[in-house]
């Protein structure tokens, strides 16, 4: 008896709720930027430590643990997934309103980090069986709007709390809490509810969408307790023990890790930035050792395709200075003008959420018309975010007037937001249906690691020195983003790569995974049964 596909109307309503998950997911990742300028004041940091509080100790426990609860995603209920994981980041936001030191936040950041792993692996994967394949860029793109209705309405709502708290208790504010301290709470424990919601929704059978149908793990507790000891230190080491080269080859890694973590702490003087990186990365390089021994054919279908590798490392290197100046734009504005935080929030909010959710939806549409035009179409959405986003970001960074910089932030979100849709579906395009939640994964990894968790910190740490320098701390914050803007010429090189490839490796894909052991003619058979 064949599967029934859900209706394109509850399909809808289904997005509609996980688009709400990920505004929210935005919302309480992104209130930190209009937050910045007063948390360095009453915890007395610098540029470079807000950078890592919003970047690098948030992005490296997002990243780690987004492996193996996408691996869950891929043999668990979904649904249920999201809703744990939204009602944790939830409680873990709220949280952070509690912090009064610098190490307080930063472990309320790692929780919140680890919550929001949960959601976009599954929901990447519960869209692509609610909806056909010819529309599975246009989707994730809508999906991904949240990325900037949430950092728009975060930015908006902070700033307007920094200033209603200001203004109400200018003196003897209640239990001493500060602005920023309110704005936390008041962002995160909305969260709860819509966890709840989340918990309604109905699980898609997986694979529908293509005739694929993957039959349901016997242990998906089982599979997450043996994903969950592949990143966790030292236990992630176990699986490697029967294969003494890969085990000593893992060991010399991380002596080149660590040596370059050490080089990078000298050079800096930043310790928790670059330990806390090099940990991610050894434990990414060990997770990925641990998948090729125990589901080769997942590993073959992901890091066996030039065309896989090749996009899951020029959009991240866009992402680089997405994240980095997307953060510090709301503070070089505060530093330049003499201006409101809640007006900045207001104006920057508004132009980004806007901005982001045009690009992104109509960026989705052009891609899936030029899939269906030629194969590497998605890919061109590459280019037109660097052709527009280099200019207009040199553009706002040195506009004169408040008003020119916030029309301008407009289309800079849009042409940054408008290829959100392409990675993740020409992940799904390139593997099977049980790996598509870990493929996805995979790129929000390299996207938060080069993204979130070098861009804010590097363009903070290059703001430090140029400050130490002499310059004022708007011009050293300036310098900084504008330098950033060269991390677009990697990304380009490798869009010409990709492109060069994604023809072949989605037209072999099925030949691909019946080569590497995946029983292809069984699910072929099973979908028309």
């Amino acid at each position: 008896m064949s599967e029934a596909q859900p209706s394109r109307r509850y399909a809808n309503y289904v997005l509609f709720v996980l688009v709400l998950v990920y505004i929210f997911n935005f919302i309480d990742r992104n209130i930190l930027s209009i937050l910045a300028e007063d948390i360095k004041a009453d915890l007395g940091i610098g540029d470079a430590e807000i950078g890592f509080l919003y970047g690098t100790v948030f992005a490296v426990f997002y990243a780690v643990f987004g492996i193996p609860l996408a691996r869950f995603a891929d043999v668990w209920n979904r649904r249920s997934l999201v809703s744990i994981g939204l009602g944790f980041w939830s409680v873990m936001t709220a949280a952070s309103g509690l912090a009064r030191s610098f190490g307080a936040l930063a472990a309320c950041r790692i929780g919140v980090g680890i919550g929001e792993a949960s959601a976009s692996p599954a929901a990447y994967s519960m869209l692509s069986d609610y909806y056909p394949p010819r529309l599975r860029a246009t989707v994730i793109a809508i999906y991904a709007a949240g990325v900037y209705i949430g950092a728009g309405i975060g930015i908006f709502l902070g700033g307007y709390i920094l200033e209603w708290w200001a203004t109400t208790y200018p003196t003897d504010a209640p239990y001493g809490l500060k602005g920023w301290q309110v704005a936390f709470m008041a962002v995160g424990l909305p969260g709860l509810l819509l966890a709840i919601w989340v918990r309604t929704l109905r699980e898609p059978t997986r694979g529908i969408s293509e005739g694929l149908i993957a039959e349901k793990h016997p242990h998906p507790f089982r599979l997450l307790g043996q994903e969950l000891l592949a990143v966790v230190p030292p236990f992630n080491l176990l699986g490697l023990r029967s294969h003494p080269k890969v085990l000593t080859t893992n060991l010399k890694l991380a002596s080149l890790i660590a040596l370059s973590a050490w080089f990078l702490v000298w050079l800096t003087g930043s310790v928790a930035q670059w330990v806390t990186t090099g940990f991610g990365v050894w434990v990414t390089v060990t997770w990925a050792q641990s998948l090729k021994i125990r589901d080769p054919a997942t590993y073959g279908m992901m890091f066996g395709s030039k065309a896989f590798i090749y996009t899951m490392l020029g959009f991240p290197m866009t992402a680089f200075i997405g994240y980095g100046a997307g953060f510090w734009i709301p503070p070089l504005l505060l530093r330049v003008h003499e201006v409101g935080v809640a007006e900045v929030g207001l104006y920057i909010g508004i132009g980004a959420a806007l901005g982001g959710f045009t690009g992104i939806t109509l960026g989705g549409m052009l891609a899936d018309k030029l899939k269906q035009m030629f194969p590497s179409g998605r890919i061109v959405l590459g280019y037109i975010l660097i052709a527009g986003n280099a200019p207009l970001l040199l553009w706002l960074i040195y506009a004169e007037t408040l008003m020119s910089a916030y029309i301008i932030n407009f289309f800079l979100t849009a042409f940054a937001a408008c290829s959100g849709g392409v990675p993740p579906s020409t992940a799904s395009d390139l593997v099977m249906p049980r790996m598509r939640a870990v493929a996805g994964a995979y790129f929000i990894l390299l996207n938060t690691f080069i993204g979130l968790a070098l861009g804010p910190y590097v363009i903070g740490e290059i703001s430090d020195l140029f400050h130490a320098g002499g310059m004022d701390d708007a011009a050293s914050l300036r310098t900084a983003i504008a330098i950033a803007t060269l991390s677009l010429i990697p990304a380009l090189i490798f869009f010409v790569l990709a492109q060069r490839h994604i023809a072949k490796d989605e037209s072999t894909r099925l030949e691909r995974a019946k080569a590497l052991g995946e029983p292809v003619d069984e699910l072929t058979t099973t979908s028309s049964t």
